[in-house]
């Protein structure tokens, strides 16, 4: 009896094996399928000219997404400057002081914004910022930072918290007060998770662009200034992909492998920088 209960259970192993790799083969196709088809259709374009020239006009043979590429750049690091800052001081507030009135209200509104459709928070930032400046780069970037803040307020309350409270007490007894305590000690042990968390939120916010849509429209020319519109990686994915012009749904391609080649990396910096260091 014993042994038919023990082949029972090496069978009822096997068969749970076998699933989850049947499981993991399924997740995989349809990624393999889209980053194969990208690669095949967008590597074809790329060239130096895809790199160095800006957008063509309707018609025009040639050009590149080299004033996209700026673009892009630009509003992603404009809005990490308005993100990153938030986000962290508003992770150590919920870490430290997470038993108060104010820090339960903040974690729920820091929840609502986390799942709150990108759209409606470009909607949000269009009738706060363009309708009075214009579509800008000001106003995407908001809208983009909007997206990053509960992303890395909760990487910095998660990381803070895996902080052992005996370095914390350690560095209260030798006369640190709290703030430097959390500032000079809790954080600096905590900087590769919440470098981790920063990128995570870039990766996430480098493809959107419903928010970029709403507030700064379609532009095809180089940055001109923090009040003007500026050209925008996925924006040329979502207007070139659908335009009747060859050489425009080309360059859609080269734009999505670009943007996929631009998030894989800030995947495998963060895959770097959460792997484990060898003692």
């Amino acid at each position: 009896m014993k042994e038919l209960h023990e082949r029972i259970r090496r069978l009822e192993d096997k068969v749970a094996r076998v699933l989850v790799y049947v499981a993991l083969i399924v997740a995989l196709i349809p990624l393999f399928s889209v980053l194969f088809e990208v690669f095949k259709r967008g590597v074809g374009v790329i060239n130096l000219d895809f790199f160095t020239k800006p957008t063509p006009a309707v018609g025009e043979v040639g050009g590149g997404v080299a004033n996209a590429i700026q673009g892009t750049l630009i509003t992603i690091g404009l809005a990490s400057l308005i993100a990153v800052p938030i986000g962290i001081v508003t992770g150590i507030f919920l870490s430290e002081y997470g038993d108060s009135k104010l820090s339960s209200i903040v974690r729920s509104f820091n929840e609502l914004l986390n799942g709150m459709p990108s759209i409606v928070i470009g909607l949000f930032a269009y009738m706060l910022i363009a309708t009075k400046v214009g579509f800008s780069v000001t106003a995407a970037s908001f809208a983009l930072a909007l997206i990053m803040i509960p992303i890395v307020s909760r990487a910095t309350e998660e990381a803070l918290k895996l902080v052992p409270a005996t370095i914390r007490e350690a560095a209260i007894a030798l006369g640190m007060p709290k703030w430097k305590t959390t500032m000079f000690v809790a954080l600096r042990i905590a900087r590769r998770a919440v470098a981790t968390g920063v990128l995570l939120a870039v990766a996430r916010i480098a493809g959107e662009s419903a928010p970029v849509l709403v507030t700064m429209g379609y532009w095809k020319w180089w940055f001109a200034g923090l009040d003007r519109p500026v050209a925008n990686l996925a924006l040329n994915i979502f207007l070139f992909a659908k335009s009747p012009f060859e050489n425009w749904i080309a360059l859609a391609w080269g734009s999505a492998l670009i943007l996929i080649a631009m998030i894989l990396g800030i995947n495998v910096v963060v895959r770097l920088l959460t792997r484990e260091r060898s003692p």
